[in-house]
């Protein structure tokens, strides 16, 4: 008997996350939407192509949403999919943690 193993939305998160590229085209969409063009002169150090190929996987991910305006591409950060990791990976642990100090605080307090 054989298991498939299917890759989740969340999968395609992380990978799109596991690059520090990506990681900075997301970051210089986080105040506002841009052009593709635009992102390819923030990071001048890859081509074109390159830029458009990041682009690709983090749509894939559901991380940036481009729509077309005429001609221009305009690339939007869409932060859901990153709450929702958070939601389920980081604020769990935060909390126990959060949790734990507050024991440690109160033992210390009682001497």
């Amino acid at each position: 008997m054989s298991s498939v193993i299917t890759e989740t939305s969340e999968d395609r998160v992380f990978k799109a996350l596991a690059a520090p590229v990506r990681r900075a085209i997301l970051d210089a969409l986080k105040d506002n939407p841009q052009t593709t063009t635009e992102l390819c002169a923030r990071f001048p150090q890859i081509d074109r192509t390159t830029v458009m190929q990041h682009l690709k996987v983090l749509e894939g991910a559901d991380l940036v949403i481009a729509h077309k305006v005429g001609r221009v591409r305009w690339n939007h950060l869409n932060a859901l999919p990153i709450k929702a990791i958070h939601d389920r990976w980081i604020g769990p642990h935060a909390a126990g943690a959060v949790d734990k100090l507050a024991k440690l605080k109160a033992g210390l307090e009682r001497g």
